[in-house]
C-alpha cells in the first residue's frame, strides 16, 4: 500500500506526463488515403513517432480495388496508403521503424504479399511482424499498421 506521501508523488507526476502527452498529441488526416470507418485517426503523431492505423486495400475515395483482387495489388494499395499518411506526417516510408501485418491465409497470401513488401523495403529493413488472422475488416485479406519517426529536417 502507498504512503499518502508516496501516492501524492505519483499523482502529481502522472498528472504532469499526461499534460505534457496530451499537448503534443497530433492527429493526421489527408484525402491520399482512405478516412477513418470509425471513431479513430489515421495517424496519431506524439513526440516525434507517427503511429498508423491499420491500412486495408481501399482506394483514398474509400472503394474496394475490384471484385477479386490480387494479395499483390492489395499489398501495393495498403503500401501507398501507409506511404500517404506518412507524407502528411512529415515522414516516408524509408522512416518506419515497425510494420505489422495482417493476413488471412499465411500459407497462400505470404509469399506474394513480400515480394511488394520487398520492393518498397530492400535497403530500409523495418522491424516486422506478420500474423495470420482469421478476418479482416470488410472482408480484406491484408491489413498494415506501422510506427515510424519523423523527418529531422522537413525538407528531406
Amino acid at each position: 500500500m502507498f504512503s499518502n506521501r508516496l501516492r501524492s508523488s505519483f499523482i502529481r507526476t502522472a498528472n504532469m506526463s499526461s499534460t505534457r502527452l496530451s499537448s503534443s498529441i497530433t492527429p493526421v488526416k489527408t484525402a491520399n488515403a482512405p478516412p477513418p470507418a470509425a471513431s479513430y485517426s489515421q495517424a496519431i503523431k506524439v513526440n516525434g513517432f507517427i503511429y498508423v492505423s491499420g491500412q486495408i486495400p481501399y482506394t483514398p475515395q474509400n472503394k474496394p480495388l475490384s471484385e477479386n483482387p490480387t494479395i499483390e495489388q492489395q499489398a501495393e494499395q495498403v503500401i501507398q496508403n501507409v506511404s500517404n499518411i506518412l507524407e502528411a506526417s512529415n515522414s516516408s516510408l524509408y522512416h518506419i521503424v515497425k510494420a505489422n501485418i495482417f493476413l488471412t491465409d499465411m500459407k497462400a497470401q505470404f509469399g506474394e504479399f513480400n515480394k511488394v513488401y520487398g520492393k518498397y523495403f530492400s535497403e530500409h529493413k523495418p522491424a516486422r511482424s506478420c500474423v495470420a488472422v482469421k478476418e479482416l475488416p470488410l472482408g480484406v485479406d491484408l491489413e498494415m499498421e506501422v510506427i515510424a519517426i519523423e523527418k529531422e529536417d522537413s525538407k528531406l
